[in-house]
């Protein structure tokens, strides 16, 4: 059996055998029908702070099992992380899934290296500068330029550290002008 076509590129959350990150959902297919199913619902559940984008697309989903799924939010004191909760029980709850318990995880933390490719490219569609990959920790000051998600500059200034959210910055481009948000890289 194959994974299905929507895991295709997209980190799925599922934890590599160090445990220290994550692997891609490709290398998933010999899981069970009902993990690929509840991670099929889990994929449709879009992020409410940044709707564009899935929590699996955004890296909060670390791993799917069959009596379990386990998410890490985008930071400690993310205030978004007991609505996703309360959206993961709904969407396994909704499909007959209830055994399923969520747990959530400080350990490792999150990191923008876990945004998927598609995620990121979501994420510059909905007008916010996705983090570069593997920048990581060394890039937790965000001194680096961020390129502007509508014309494609890197001639941009930060303008505060705190965005409309917490995990993200609000900067400007010089080239047409325009403010954006940066999302915080971890």
């Amino acid at each position: 059996m194959t994974a299905p076509s929507w895991t295709a590129g997209v980190r799925a959350g599922v934890s590599d055998s160090t445990g220290t990150g994550l692997r891609d959902c490709n290398a998933c297919a010999g899981e069970t029908q009902a993990v690929q199913e509840v991670r099929a619902l889990l994929a449709d559940i879009p992020d409410p702070e940044i709707p564009a984008i899935s929590i699996t697309e955004l890296g909060i989903v670390r791993e799917v099992h069959a009596d379990r799924v386990v998410i890490t939010p985008t930071y400690t004191g993310c205030p978004a992380t007991l609505y996703i909760e309360q959206s993961v029980r709904a969407a396994l709850d909704g499909a007959g899934f209830a055994h399923v318990r969520i747990e959530t995880t400080l350990s490792p933390p999150w990191s923008s290296d876990w945004i998927s490719d598609e995620g990121r490219e979501k994420l510059r569609a909905y007008g916010i500068a996705p983090p570069p990959k593997g920048a990581g920790a060394a890039s937790l000051n965000n001194d680096a330029p961020a390129q502007c998600p509508r014309c494609g500059s890197l001639n941009t200034e930060e303008l505060s550290r705190f965005g409309s959210t917490p995990c993200k910055a609000l900067w400007r481009c010089l080239a047409c002008a325009e403010p954006f948000d940066r999302f915080k890289c971890h």
